[in-house]
């Protein structure tokens, strides 16, 4: 199905479309992650990961051109060893989204990031997919609504710490129309954001039991008496009492 989904996205008119806003939010998202492993799980034929400054990155797919061929529900990377993981609507079509998940937590670094892309059925794509039937490309997707992949992040230890909304036009098929309704998409997320055909997520892996440390700073504890600085020294002030007082010159009557 992702196969098809891909083709779909690179071919049509409609897919132009989305996958320019999907892009747009992937350029923003990655520009400011830091590490030293990134990958993109899925549509190898499109570099998500093209604004990030990660040294190592690579595209895994179950097919197509990626550079490691591999199931999502397998992946080939040691435990915690991703600081970056990238998946453009992956969930949306798989047979095993917990196991994916499971997946995505084993391989990430403790707050490491997760970008993820998925349909929202809440929107007019929504309807359209329950008008025609789920026969074709994209619409036999998962459609999972957003509160409950949020629910599965969090379940996972992973943190959703910042989200974005896209594809506000109708998903009408040919470009002309597209572009009539343009004026939806610059509306979109002051108008109706939960209305928009596709949802961004940013993940954090949190580590469970883990909590950061700080320095053990310990209060002074007040001087005695008052110092007085005289030339290079500096010497405590004590109060003198009569009985301390040296005589001079002999006894006085």
């Amino acid at each position: 199905m992702m196969q098809a989904f891909s083709t779909w996205l690179t071919t049509t008119e409609l897919g132009h479309y989305l996958l320019q806003c999907e892009q747009a939010f992937f350029d923003r998202a990655v520009a400011d992650i830091f590490g030293f492993h990134a990958v993109q799980m899925g549509l190898p034929e499109v570099d998500f990961l093209a604004a990030n400054r990660i040294p190592w990155q690579c595209h895994a797919a179950e097919g197509g051109k990626a550079q490691i061929i591999c199931q999502p529900t397998q992946l080939p990377f040691e435990s915690r060893s991703l600081d970056l993981l990238v998946m453009p609507h992956l969930l949306d079509f798989t047979t095993e989204p917990h196991q994916v998940l499971r997946e995505v937590e084993r391989v990430l670094m403790p707050e490491g990031r997760l970008l993820m892309t998925g349909f929202n059925p809440v929107s007019l794509w929504g309807v359209r997919r329950l008008i025609q039937g789920r026969a074709d490309t994209p619409w036999r997707g998962n459609f999972f609504p957003l509160i409950r992949i949020r629910d599965w992040l969090k379940l996972l230890d992973l943190e959703p710490v910042a989200g974005c909304f896209m594809a506000y036009a109708p998903p009408l098929s040919q470009q002309g129309w597209l572009e009539r309704f343009g004026f939806m998409e610059r509306a979109g997320d002051k108008w109706w954001p939960l209305a928009a055909g596709v949802y961004g997520i940013e993940a954090v892996k949190r580590q469970r039991g883990m909590r950061l440390l700080t320095p053990a700073w310990k209060t002074a504890k007040p001087a005695k008496g008052l110092v007085v600085a005289g030339g290079n020294e500096r010497h405590p002030s004590r109060r003198q009492t009569p009985s301390s007082h040296r005589q001079v010159g002999g006894d006085q009557d």
